[in-house]
Formats: structure tokens, sequence, C-alpha cells
């Protein structure tokens, strides 16, 4: 069964925990869950790092970890590569940049970020020379604003999404006010037209390109919405942006390792992500971005001739021409491709995990991933509409609703749960003395996103019974307010309640 658009006898029928284990066992991707640390209940309770457990690891009770959307999971190959990166370090130095060794897992300093590229590039649907890792998204969308936002006295507009991530936001306006522009007139935040409905439509979208066309430079949309887990058409709002002569990018924050991509077909001009989420690489992880070949050719004759020969950017020596790098010459001719977009030398320790992580996503491929992705979030759709707390006969008394889309095409792993106003804290609460971890956005929304390179299914269906209790007894006790620091150990910094 595919699961996608829960339908009514769907939600009449009783699923069963037998079921889930069933379509475990069916799960041609389930070896790939070994892969990954999974916390246990006792790692997220305890207050230290280290456990003073008698028992083993494989004793102790898993935590059912549905927060890939936000962090993803430690795979165990990460270790290795960065013991690799400082051993080669320690015993090479300087040597480590240009030698390989047939012991390491690791190429030499000098070409890991092109070796990261030419791996990345299946996922996202490029070329290897339209990808290069580097910096961190925001960075990377100033690098790529500073490129491609080139406002004229007609041309001037940025349109973003209304409830764009605050990032992203920050970044368009501080570009606006760089060129001396007034945010309020340069700006197009596009709102959902429902004030009730949280998404907005890809008609929408469409109309508002078509009512600020000719006055606007730029269109920086998500991938997927990091809110609604909302899968936009990037294909087709791409080519209408087009059709204006628009300039389109596109943040992939929520959609990179997580859907199917294939921006050099679909024509996108520019985009940038980051890889501590569905990628698995840790906090704050290396980033990377995606330049069209239509926008990185670089003529050489020209530029020995005067003239620049490329497109503008701001330009660092590692994006220079690798023959003349080391010459330490004054005038920059770029790497043709997205290399060529490169600042500074890329943290060779920060791309270690990345190389760890895309090591187990060659394992399988894009296309497998998301085939179990829409299964897994279905059934988990399915669970929750079916359950008895969603609605009563006059629909009057809901608990939760899902404001994620329910089209398949639509969304990415992701459901976004509305709770009744009063609820979160309760709720969340719950969750975590159950061992649960899933990502909240204050007043009343929890993010559950089922990874399927290491959850499974039995996984989704304890979820939702416990999700189903802890709605119950939030809601009972009209828990409005958490009087403590919660469930899990270890000491927060302030505002980390706002993050998750």
């Amino acid at each position: 069964m595919l699961w996608g658009r829960a339908s009514k006898e769907a939600i009449g029928k009783e699923y069963t925990k037998e079921e889930a284990l069933q379509l475990d066992g069916s799960d041609t991707l389930r070896h790939l869950r070994s892969e990954f640390i999974i916390p246990t209940k006792d790692d997220l309770r305890r207050k230290t790092l280290s456990s003073q457990a008698t028992c083993t690891r494989a004793q102790e009770a898993l935590c059912i970890y549905l927060c890939g959307n936000s962090l993803g999971l430690q795979p165990h190959r990460t270790t290795h590569y960065i013991n690799d990166y400082m051993k080669a370090w320690a015993t090479k130095g300087v040597f480590g940049h240009f030698k390989a060794h047939p012991d390491s897992n690791i190429p030499p300093f000098v070409n890991i970020d092109d070796v990261a590229a030419q791996q990345m590039a299946p996922i996202v649907g490029a070329s290897a020379s339209e990808v290069a890792v580097m910096e961190t998204l925001s960075a990377n969308l100033h690098l790529m604003m500073a490129s491609f936002y080139r406002p004229t006295k007609e041309r001037y507009k940025i349109i973003l999404e209304g409830k764009a991530f605050p990032s992203d936001q920050y970044a368009v306006e501080s570009q606006i006010r760089h060129h001396g522009l007034d945010v309020a007139h340069a700006m197009v935040s596009i709102a959902p037209a429902d004030p009730t409905q949280a998404t907005v439509t890809t008609s929408q979208i469409l109309k508002a390109i078509d009512e600020h066309a000719s006055t606007t430079a730029l269109i920086l949309l998500p991938g997927v919405q990091y809110y609604t887990g909302q899968f936009l058409d990037i294909e087709i709002i791409t080519a209408h942006a087009h059709s204006h002569g628009i300039i389109i990018g596109w943040d992939l924050a929520h959609a990179v390792g997580n859907v199917e991509l294939l921006l050099h077909d679909w024509d996108v001009d520019f985009a940038v992500w980051c890889s501590y989420k569905y990628l698995n690489c840790g906090p704050g992880a290396i980033g990377g971005l995606f330049v069209h070949e239509n926008h990185s050719k670089v003529d050489k004759k020209a530029i020995e001739d005067g003239h620049e020969g490329y497109r503008p950017r701001l330009s660092g020596w590692w994006g220079g021409d690798k023959a003349t790098r080391f010459q330490m010459g004054s005038q920059f001719i770029p790497i043709p491709g997205a290399a060529g977009f490169q600042v500074g030398n890329p943290c060779a320790l920060a791309i270690c995990p990345l190389l760890a992580s895309l090591e187990i996503f060659a394992l399988a491929s894009m296309s497998a991933v998301r085939s179990k992705s829409i299964m897994l979030t279905g059934y988990l759709e399915e669970l929750l509409r079916r359950s008895s707390l969603r609605a009563t006969a006059d629909g009057t008394d809901e608990l939760y609703w899902i404001i994620t889309p329910s089209g398949i095409t639509e969304r990415g792993a992701q459901l976004s749960i509305r709770l009744r106003p009063g609820l979160l804290e309760g709720v969340l609460i719950e969750l975590e003395e159950q061992g649960i971890v899933v990502d909240e956005r204050k007043p009343d929304v929890i993010r559950v996103a089922p990874a399927p390179l290491y959850n499974t299914f039995s996984e989704v269906w304890n979820f939702v019974a416990i999700f189903e209790l802890a709605c119950a007894k939030a809601n009972n006790s009209k828990a409005t307010d958490s009087q403590g620091s919660g469930a899990l150990g270890g000491t927060e910094d302030k505002g980390w309640s706002l993050i998750k």
C-alpha cells in the first residue's frame, strides 16, 4: 500500500503493532538503521555524557528520534573519518594536503572539498562542477545574493515567502539595505491567502510573480518550508520566474537529503543548503551551494584582454584557478563552475562528517530513500488522522490537526501538527518522559519527521500511541505551563526551548 492521502477507509481502519513490524520486515532500507548511533532513553535523561550503567548499550531501550529535520543522528562512520583526519594532520602535517594514504578514508586536504562536491552532486541532481561544499547556509546565501541580486532603477525587488526562516529574511533585508534601498518597498512577502491556512499555493506564488515581475530582480524561496514541511514545486515556479526574466534561488535546508532534487534539469539559477538535518553531519556542519553552469562560465581570453570574463561575485583565493592558485598572483581567475564562488580554504575537519554521511547515501539512491519516506510519513499521517482524539462527530473537539499538505508531492518527511492552545508544554513533557524526541515551534506546533535512513514503521506506531496519551493527559490537566526544566538531563542554554 502506498500511503499518501488518508482515505475514509484508512481512517476507520485499526492499525496494529504487528502490521508495523511486518512493514519493517519488508523495508529494503532497514539495514541502514545500523549505520547510526541512536541515543538510548538513559542517554537523554542523565545529566552527564558518560554512562555509569552496568548493562551494555544493546540492552538499553532506545529513544524514538523523530527530529532529523532539526538535527540528524550521528553515523558510526563519522568517528572513523574524523580520526583519519586527526591522524593525517598529526603524522603528516602540511604534507597531509597533498599525499593520499591507502589506510585513510579521506583524500588529501587540498582536494577534500572537490571529492565532497562530487559525492554531493547526485543528492541535488547536478553535475559535480555545479556544486561547492563550503561555508554555512547563511554565509552562502549572502555570497549568492552578492552575485545574483543586481538591482536596477526598474528592477529592485526581492520576492520571498512570508514565513521564511528568519535567517533568510535577515539576509534579504540586509542585502536590500546594502544597496541603499528601502526594505518596505523592495521586499515582497507572499503570505497565505487564507489566514486560517499555513501554506502558500503554487498558483498564489505564480500570481505574486506576475504582479511584481516588472520590478523584481530576484526571487528566494524554500524548497521545503521549515514550519509546515510543504514541498514547493521548484520546477514550475522556476520556469515561471524565468519566463519573466527573473533570477530565482532556493533555500534547500529542509529539502536536501529529504526529497528528490533535479536542480540542473529544473534550470535553477542557484541554491544553498545546510548539512546538519537530513544529511546528518552534526551541529553547524559545513554547507553547500549550487550554481547552474549557465552562470559559472569563465572566459580566460576576455580576462586577458582586460574584461571581467565571469559573473561578478565576492572573490577569494580558494575560488581561483587551481593551476595558478599557489603562484600567489594578483589577478583573480575563477575556477569554472560553482567552485569559483568559494572564498576561503574550506575546513577539512568539517567536511569529514559530510563524507561519512554521503558514503551511507551511496548505499541506496535518493529515489529509494524518497520512496520509503513517502510510505513512512504517509503511515504516520494515517495513524494520526484515524485517531479518536483528532475530531469528534461535529469536528469541534480536535486536540490536534495536521497543517502539512496531504499530497505526497507537496511534502517531504515532516508532518507539522498544531495542538489545541495550551497543550504544547504538557504534551512535550510526556513525550520526553517516554523517550520521544520531536521538534517544537511555539506556541502550539510540533514537527515530526521520520527519517527514512534510520526510523522505522514500528517507531511511528509507538510514537502515535504515546502522542495520543500525551494529548489526552495534557488536555485533562489543562496544562498551559511547564513548571520545571523538563525530563531531559543536562543544562540547557537560555533560549533553547524556543529553538527546538
